[in-house]
C-alpha cells in the first residue's frame, strides 16, 4: 500500500536548473502541476501541462507578484491533515484541494547582496511566499513532500516511481529538515545584511548558517566527530579551494591549511612561502621568487616542516613544484597551480594539492567565532599594522633594513599562538617561539631554534645574531628583551603599554637596541 501517493504538485522556483526535466517526469507520472510566473511559463514553453496558481485559486497575482501564493487555497492544501474530519470538511466547504508535493527555491537574496546591489533591490529579493509555503509543507510533512534543492529532484522522482506514486515517511522527514534549514539560513542572511546596513557589529540576536561541504573522518582526534561547513560569504581560501589530488582532507589539515593561507596572504607585494605545523608557522619568508622564498622558509625549521602545510601567495609553477615535492608534506596550497606543477605533484598520490583561486584579504571586514560552554565569542578580524602606527622609543632608530624586517616579523607574530616571539632577518623567520605561558621562555625557544637552524645549515654562528625580534604583546619585564639581546638581536618591535615600559626602554638603550612600539597587540589563543 503506497505510503503517501502524490496527485498534485506546486512548483515555484527562482533557480530553474532541472525544472523542465522535473516537470516532464512528474507529468509522465500523471501528477497535476500547479505553477507560478516564470516557472509556469518555462514549463508551458517546454510542453509540460501546467495550471497557473491564479487559475487554481481564482485570485490573480497582484502587487507585482508580491501576493500570489499567500492564499487559503494554497496554504489550506499544504496544511490540511489528511484523514482529519474537521480538516476534510473545511476543505470541502471552501473548495480547497490538497497539494501533495511542493517544489520551491527562494529568490536569490544572498546572490543579490553578494553582487553589490542597492538597498531597494536587495529588499525586493527577499522572498515571502516561498518561505511561508516551505514552512507550511514542512510542518505537514507526514502528508506533504517538500523539495527546496534541485539536487534532490532526481531522488524524489525515483522514489515516486518505485513506490507506487508515493514518497516514504523517511524521505519526507529528511526533506522537511532540509527545508527548515534552508529557510533558517535564508533568514540568517537577511538578518546579517540588515545588521550591516544599520552598522550594528553585534546585533541583539546573531544567527550562524552554513552549508555542509564535507563530513570528515574524525575531528582533531579519532574519537571526535567532525564536519566542514561553508558560510557562503565568498571569502577566498579554504572554502573556495579545489582539491586536485590526494587523500581526503582531515579536520587538522583544514585548520592548518587555513592558518597557512591566511598568513601567506599578508605578503601580496612579494613572492612568499609559509610552512605551518599544528596551526603555527614554523617558517615564513619573502623573496624575489617563490622558489627562494620556499628554501628560506624551510631553512628556519627543517625538522618541524616535515609533515606540514606549505602555502604560497602566487602561481605555483613546475620549477617550484620540483623543489617542494622532495619534502614530505600533508598539503600544498596556492591561489593558482600550473598544469606542469600538478603533473609533478601527481607522483605523490597521497599529497593533498589545493588551489584557492584567490587570496583572502587580510584587511577585509568580518568576524571570527569561537564556541564556549553555553555561548559564542565573536570578534572582528585582527587588523594589519602599517608603518604609520609605529613609534620609535629607543635612542637608536632602526635602519631601513631593520624596519622592513620588524614589520615582517610583527606580521608573522600576529599568526603565532601566544605567547609569541619571532626572530627574523632579511625577510625570513630564523626562529619562532610559540604558545608558552612565559614570554621569556618563548624568547628563549625562538633563540634556540635560530641557533639550531644555523647548525643544520652548517653555519657556526646563530642566525639570531643580527636579527630583529617581534613580540605579540608587551614585555612585562626586561628579561624577555634581554634574552633577545643575548641571542644577538639588534632591534625589537612590540606593542608597548606595560607599567615597566620605561625600564624596558632603558635596558634597550643600554644594549644599543632599536625599539619600536606599535600600540597594537596581536594575542592569538
Amino acid at each position: 500500500m503506497p505510503d503517501n501517493k502524490i496527485a498534485r504538485a506546486l512548483i515555484s522556483v527562482s533557480d530553474k536548473s532541472g525544472l523542465i526535466e522535473l516537470g516532464r517526469d512528474l507529468a509522465a507520472l500523471g501528477i497535476e502541476i500547479l505553477s507560478t510566473g516564470g516557472s509556469a511559463k518555462a514549463l508551458r514553453t517546454a510542453g509540460v501541462p501546467v495550471t497557473e496558481v491564479g487559475d487554481f485559486t481564482g485570485f490573480p497575482e497582484i502587487m507585482d507578484g508580491r501576493v500570489k501564493t499567500l492564499q487559503p487555497k494554497i496554504h489550506g492544501g499544504l496544511l490540511a491533515v489528511r484523514g482529519n474530519a474537521e480538516h476534510e470538511k473545511a476543505m470541502k466547504d471552501h473548495g480547497i484541494r490538497p497539494i501533495d508535493l511542493l517544489v520551491v527555491n527562494l529568490y536569490p537574496f544572498e546572490q543579490t547582496v553578494a553582487g553589490g546591489a542597492d538597498f531597494d533591490t536587495c529588499i525586493e529579493n527577499i522572498d515571502i511566499g516561498g518561505p511561508a509555503m516551505i514552512r507550511a509543507a514542512s510542518k505537514n510533512h507526514p502528508f506533504v513532500t517538500v523539495v527546496v534543492d534541485p539536487a534532490d529532484y532526481a531522488a524524489v522522482v525515483e522514489e515516486i516511481r518505485s513506490n507506487g506514486g508515493a514518497t516514504t515517511a523517511v524521505l519526507r522527514k529528511k526533506l522537511a529538515a532540509n527545508a527548515y534549514a534552508r529557510t533558517a539560513a535564508y533568514d540568517a542572511a537577511i538578518s546579517d545584511w540588515f545588521a550591516g546596513v544599520l552598522g550594528e557589529t553585534f546585533p541583539a540576536r546573531k544567527v550562524f548558517a552554513g552549508s555542509l561541504r564535507q563530513t570528515l573522518r574524525y575531528g582533531e582526534n579519532p574519537h571526535q566527530e567532525a564536519a566542514f561547513y561553508v558560510s557562503g560569504d565568498g571569502r577566498p581560501g579554504i572554502a573556495t579551494a579545489i582539491q586536485h589530488q590526494g587523500k581526503e582532507l582531515s579536520f587538522n589539515n583544514l585548520n592548518d591549511s587555513d592558518a597557512a593561507i591566511e598568513l601567506v596572504a599578508e605578503f601580496k607585494g612579494r613572492p612568499a612561502c609559509v610552512i605551518v605545523k599544528h596551526a603555527n608557522p614554523c617558517g615564513v619568508a619573502v623573496a624575489d621568487s617563490l622558489g627562494e622564498a620556499y628554501k628560506r622558509a624551510l631553512a628556519c625549521d627543517t625538522e618541524s616542516a616535515f609533515g606540514g602545510i606549505i602555502a604560497f601567495n602566487q602561481r605555483l609553477d613546475g620549477a617550484v613544484a620540483r623543489l617542494v615535492v622532495d619534502l614530505f608534506s600533508e598539503v600544498i596550497i596556492a591561489p593558482e597551480i600550473s598544469d606542469d606543477a600538478k603533473s609533478i605533484f601527481a607522483a605523490k598520490k597521497n599529497l593533498r594539492v589545493l588551489e584557492t583561486g584567490a587570496l583572502p584579504d587580510p584587511n577585509a571586514s568580518g568576524m571570527t567565532v569561537r564556541s564556549l560552554a553555553g555561548g559564542y565569542l565573536l570578534q572582528t578580524r585582527d587588523a594589519r599594522l602599517t608603518s604609520d602606527d609605529l613609534k620609535v622609543v629607543s635612542k637608536r632608530r632602526p635602519t631601513n633594513e631593520e624596519m622592513a624586517d620588524l614589520l615582517f616579523a610583527f606580521t608573522v607574530c600576529k599568526h603565532v599562538k601566544s605567547n609569541a616571539i619571532v626572530y627574523a632577518k632579511n625577510g625570513a623567520t630564523v626562529g619562532v617561539g610559540a604558545g608558552q605561558m612565559s614570554r621569556v621562555n618563548s624568547s628563549r625557544i625562538a633563540a634556540w631554534k635560530a641557533e639550531d637552524a644555523a647548525g643544520v645549515a652548517g653555519d657556526t654562528q646563530s642566525w639570531a645574531i643580527g636579527s630583529v625580534v617581534a613580540s605579540d604583546a608587551f614585555f612585562p619585564f626586561p628579561d624577555g628583551l634581554l634574552a633577545a639581546a643575548d641571542a644577538g638581536a639588534t632591534a625589537i618591535i612590540q606593542p608597548g603599554g606595560s607599567v615597566r615600559d620605561d625600564e624596558v626602554i632603558a635596558v634597550a638603550d643600554a644594549r644599543n637596541l632599536a625599539m619600536v612600539f606599535t600600540g597594537m597587540r596581536h594575542f592569538r589563543h
